[in-house]
């Protein structure tokens, strides 16, 4: 019995204005072509007492094609993950990463020192720590009561 590949975008949409016919080969290369497809990787931020932490997955992307930037209240990450074909004939069976250049903004509240940013990447997770200024850390106020 032979395989037929199912293909739900062609043939039906031929009849169609030429808009739509654009709008299926976008879908169709969307799709079919890894290299160019869009990725966006996963971020998590959570707060500390001293900072405000954004951890990114970046997984397979060097460190100098990954830039950081913090500009009028806005971080922005900005980063490519470039998809390298081996020389020696091999074909790939499935491709299902994503790859090509990528682009995160965060605002930042206005209690963030911007002056003493770090960066750590390790294991393909980059680690952005923005500390707190101090008049945003939690502070401990005594009440005295007075026996009267």
């Amino acid at each position: 019995m032979p395989m037929i590949k199912y293909t739900p975008f062609t043939g039906e949409l031929e009849d169609f204005p030429a808009g739509l016919r654009l709008f299926q080969d976008s879908i169709s290369r969307l799709f079919s072509e890894p290299a160019s497809r869009p990725w966006s990787p996963a971020v998590d931020i959570f707060e500390t007492e001293n900072d405000l932490v954004l951890k990114a997955d970046l997984p397979d992307v060097d460190a100098k094609n990954v830039g950081i930037q913090l500009e009028n209240g806005t971080l922005t990450l900005k980063g490519e993950r470039k998809f390298e074909q081996e020389k020696n004939g091999k074909g790939f069976h499935r491709i299902e990463r994503s790859y090509g250049s990528f682009v995160r903004a965060f605002s930042l509240p206005d209690t963030v020192d911007a002056e003493h940013v770090k960066a750590d990447y390790k294991n393909g997770v980059l680690t952005v720590t923005i500390p707190k200024k101090e008049v945003a850390k939690p502070r401990t106020i005594n009440v005295e009561v007075n026996n009267n």
